[in-house]
């Protein structure tokens, strides 16, 4: 099931991608007329908000803007009618980031999953952008982060350290506005754990995230939002036994609509992670799609102009 939900979304970007290719010339250069090919004018909205759904995306939300995140996530549907198919359970995550300049953007986040607090860092390296020899095909995104672990600990009457509550990430994201529907991009990402369970699990996870988004009307778009996992049997327990049992991570897989109502983004997903920073879903995704162990969600933004002063060009000689 995995393989084909895999195979399905590699399908989906390809089949959009071609189809994206023959229209590029006329959405993208036609909005730079003859007097202005000399110039170098930056590509935006490529997505339309600064995340996929899990994942970062290659937007930015603006020089002086506070950007209010609530997402929810609920149970599994496959918990029952008794749970009204996960609609009585939830977890959340609230975030605040804001726009230090329209490259450069932080933020704090609170998860009621492992009652974790997370920080990020994402910088913009390179703007896709047109009309200028110095012009670029894509957009290239750094993003760092920091999660901090605060739920009691486990074994109490062990000796514990701060440290080992902390857990980082770091992902390079590479990204291209096809045309005025369609945006695909690709994410090689590295989270690290100062803690583990045991001398069989492995401190660092590797994954490439996939992200696109297809425009289907003037306010709603189709998205997807994938995490392939290099080495999904990270983590490793020996039992009693002597044999090798395998604990083996999952793949998160999101797909859902973004909804523009306002100054409100509203995302509506389904996925089969519970975690919303990028420690949490990858590392800790162990539901499958194929079993019907799929999360029903909702993630809502709402910015508000914290500095009004947004005199940042984006069209330079």
């Amino acid at each position: 099931m995995r393989s084909f939900l895999f195979k399905t979304l590699l399908i989906f970007i390809f089949i959009a991608t071609f189809q994206s290719l023959k229209a590029q010339e006329t959405d993208l250069l036609s909005l730079v007329d003859s007097n202005q090919q000399a110039q170098k004018v930056f590509v935006n909205n490529a997505f339309k908000s600064s995340r996929v759904i899990n994942g970062h995306s290659i937007e930015f939300i603006g020089k002086g803007i506070l950007d209010v995140r609530i997402l929810h996530r609920f149970g599994t549907l496959n918990s029952g009618a008794v749970n009204l198919f996960g609609l009585d359970q939830a977890s959340m995550r609230m975030g605040l980031d804001y726009g230090v300049n329209k490259d450069l953007t932080v933020g704090i986040g609170r998860s009621t999953e492992l009652k974790e607090f997370d920080g990020f860092v994402k910088y913009r390296l390179i703007q896709q952008s047109t009309g200028s020899k110095k012009s670029s095909p894509v957009s290239v995104v750094w993003v760092s982060g920091m999660t901090l672990k605060t739920a009691p600990w486990e074994v109490p009457d062990r000796k514990n350290f701060f440290s080992s509550r902390v857990g980082y990430y770091h992902q390079v994201i590479v990204g291209r506005k096809f045309s005025e529907n369609f945006s695909a991009q690709i994410a090689p990402t590295l989270v690290h754990l100062n803690l583990v369970k045991g001398i069989n699990y492995t401190n660092d996870i590797f994954a490439v995230g996939f992200g696109a988004r297809y425009k289907l009307s003037k306010r709603v778009a189709f998205v997807v939002d994938y995490h392939q996992l290099i080495n999904p049997n990270a983590f490793k327990d020996d039992d009693e036994g002597g044999s090798d049992q395998f604990n083996t991570l999952k793949n998160a897989l999101s797909i859902g609509f973004d909804i523009e109502t306002g100054g409100h983004v509203f995302q509506l997903h389904f996925s089969n992670s519970t975690g919303m920073n990028e420690k949490a879903f990858i590392s800790n995704t162990t539901s499958t799609w194929g079993k019907g162990q799929i999360r029903f969600g909702f993630n809502l933004s709402r910015v508000f102009t914290v500095n009004t002063d947004n005199s940042e060009n984006e069209v330079y000689p």
